[in-house]
């Protein structure tokens, strides 16, 4: 199968031209009329995973490994390592970043790992009702995530409706009309300025919130009658207990 081919579903399944401005979905790496062997999904490109992949495949990936523009292509340093070895072995590089966010990976997270559906969306913003207490709903979506423990902000006893962004989306923290808001990559100011405001705030974590890209992506290409192999990355943040 051509990469052409392929990269034809990939949009149908995510139209790649509803990415932001500043993204880089899309192709990375490859030449349109390769004739590609499997399609590999992972949250990101790195040389762990690309030793695992055989050449003349197709690595379809969340993150862009390509994000602010190349002055050289040198063998030193990310990400030019991993670009070179993926052109050396013919392997194919397509990221599927904030068109996904819009089209999938939100919803997923939120309909089939947290178990709620969204009754409002907004770009990037999913909305779901909730009506628990904060404590009791902090330690379910913990629970839900795996997450051994949870940062939080808590602004108010009671969670009515809470809005989900996965990966990192402080940005959007202030436009909201929530009582509290899953996200990762929290920064400290922001949670001062949340917890004045009476916004709760959960650490969903980037990795740990987006990790589920894969299996989401597998379905819909199962759909489209492709079988995509999940050769996820690993979190690149550990946990040392003091």
């Amino acid at each position: 199968m051509k990469l052409k081919t392929v990269i034809q579903t990939l949009d149908s399944i995510s139209p790649f031209d509803t990415q932001e401005e500043w993204d880089n979905s899309g192709l990375v790496v490859g030449d349109l009329s390769m004739d590609i062997g499997d399609v590999y999904i992972s949250l990101d490109a790195d040389l762990e995973v690309l030793s695992k992949i055989p050449s003349n495949s197709l690595l379809v990936v969340h993150h862009p490994p390509i994000f602010k523009g190349l002055k050289e292509l040198s063998c030193d340093g990310y990400p030019n390592k991993i670009l070179i070895e993926a052109i050396k072995r013919d392997i194919a590089i397509v990221a599927m970043h904030t068109n996904y966010d819009l089209s999938h990976l939100n919803r997923y997270v939120l309909n089939e790992v947290l178990g709620y559906k969204e009754i409002k969306e907004d770009p990037f913003v999913l909305y779901f009702e909730v009506n628990k207490p904060f404590d009791e709903f902090a330690k379910e979506v913990a629970n839900k995530l795996d997450l051994s423990h949870i940062s939080a902000v808590k602004a108010n006893d009671e969670v009515k409706i809470a809005a989900l962004t996965t990966g990192s989306g402080s940005d959007l923290a202030n436009t909201l009309e929530a009582d509290c808001f899953l996200t990762g990559d929290i920064k400290y100011h922001l949670a001062k300025e949340a917890l004045e405001n009476g916004l709760s705030l959960l650490d969903i974590k980037h990795y740990e919130s987006e990790r589920f890209f894969a299996i989401s992506l597998q379905k819909e290409l199962q759909n489209k009658a492709i079988n995509g192999i999940i050769a996820n990355s690993k979190n690149p943040f550990i946990s040392i207990k003091g």
